[in-house]
């Protein structure tokens, strides 16, 4: 299609969208979203993310009415939207995973060496049981034997965001079970 063309469908799309025509809405979800899909696995580098990261991005659209703001070209925005979202989500991820990686690092030094405190090496290992067998198993992967993130992943069969999210999870279960058990001091666990 020429793009002179497209402009004019998308503004035709965009005048029946702002006067409620949801049809208008869906045609605009169906033209763009594959595009968007691929623009965000550029950025994000995982299907998925980029999948529910553009639904996302449609759904704003659409309750908070942000096509509202638009008008006429449609494409340009929708592009550079879903892009600022993607970026937004790697300095989100980068931040949780230098907090999780701070976590680790945290309980490698005050609560994995049984020769500090036997006490709370026992209470750590004992804490670690009533996690679920995937928190179980990404905290023994990373933390216990030291693997990257990938590798972890890689063995668990999941994406490595899932692995991030057992592991911040089991941290937070094991960082409670020490604080209520009162062996440490709460300022030794962050």
């Amino acid at each position: 299609m020429e793009p002179v063309m497209e402009e004019q469908q998308d503004i035709l799309l965009l005048q029946r969208l702002n006067a409620g025509d949801k049809l208008a809405y869906d045609a605009i979800f169906l033209k763009y979203y594959r595009m968007l899909c691929t623009n965000a696995y550029f950025i994000l580098q995982d299907e998925q993310a980029a999948k529910d990261l553009v639904q996302q991005f449609f759904l704003e659209m659409w309750d908070k009415q942000l096509y509202r703001q638009l008008h006429g070209e449609i494409k340009g925005y929708l592009f550079r939207a879903v892009q600022n979202r993607c970026l937004n989500l790697l300095k989100k991820q980068e931040y949780q995973q230098r907090e999780l990686e701070a976590y680790g690092l945290q309980l490698e030094r005050d609560m994995i060496p049984e020769s500090r405190s036997p006490a709370l090496f026992q209470q750590v290992t004992a804490a670690m049981v009533e996690l679920p067998a995937q928190r179980q198993q990404a905290f023994r992967l990373v933390y216990l034997q030291q693997k990257k993130y990938q590798e972890a992943a890689d063995e668990m069969g999941i994406s490595i965001n899932s692995l991030k999210t057992h592991l911040k999870l089991a941290l937070k279960l094991l960082r409670e079970k020490i604080k209520i058990s009162g062996l440490s001091s709460p300022d030794r666990i962050h």
